[in-house]
């Protein structure tokens, strides 16, 4: 069977929690690596980590062996393999919709470059802002302009930085481009066609989850004051 139709086998397989860990496996190596540690097996790597050696060893086995019996995983071997399984073995190119103090953010964040993603393009309704560049140097477009970049610059992600009331819109107008991943950190409930892939980031949503967690927690210290 074509190398292909075997990825796209393995990628129907792998549930997104296993996609996850992977990136965490791949930021734990990345951690040994750079300390100078040259193998590691599960266990160990499950221990330093706070992770679960059988996971490791179950999420990896998707992908094939890449363990020694009584050596363990060559750490820059396995993390060069993550990176080819996440895709990270090339430059994924990266728009940003919105031109806002979040979507500045974004596009200036080091930690996307570091790990292969390039902010080629920042897009804005907002005339004003056309023209203007980020602190890193990502110049701001006119959104007439993002079909025709899309293609021009070979666009693979767009991440979505844009007010509740034109998020959807937005969205499918980088569907419609042939857009096949879409961040979003805009609010709010948005489709996309199976073939697309959102990943939807709510702040708010986040915020709100730890102030519940303060809350109930302020409540167990009342509690027992009342007592």
């Amino acid at each position: 069977m074509p190398r292909k139709n075997n990825q796209r086998l393995v990628s129907d397989q792998v549930s997104e929690l296993t996609a996850g860990r992977l990136s965490v496996y791949l930021r734990s190596l990345s951690v040994l690596d750079a300390a100078g540690v040259k193998t590691v097996s599960s266990k160990a790597l499950a221990e330093q980590f706070h992770l679960n050696a059988a996971q490791i060893r179950k999420d990896l086995a998707y992908f094939g062996e890449f363990g020694i019996r009584g050596v363990g995983y060559y750490v820059k071997e396995l993390k060069r393999q993550l990176r080819v399984i996440l895709g990270l073995d090339r430059t994924v190119r990266v728009a940003v919709i919105g031109a806002g103090n979040l979507g500045m953010a974004l596009a200036d964040y080091a930690g996307f470059r570091q790990e292969g993603f390039a902010i080629v393009a920042m897009f804005d309704a907002d005339r004003t802002k056309v023209g203007r560049r980020s602190r890193g140097g990502v110049r701001i477009h006119d959104m007439a302009e993002f079909r025709d970049m899309v293609v021009r610059e070979h666009i693979n992600i767009a991440v979505i930085a844009v007010p509740a009331e034109a998020a959807s819109s937005v969205v499918d107008m980088a569907v419609s481009t042939g857009i096949r991943a879409i961040l979003n950190f805009s609010p709010g409930t948005i489709k996309v066609p199976p073939a697309v892939k959102l990943k939807h980031v709510d702040l708010t949503v986040s915020m709100e989850s730890l102030s519940f967690f303060l809350a109930r927690e302020d409540g167990d210290v009342d509690g027992e004051d009342a007592d």
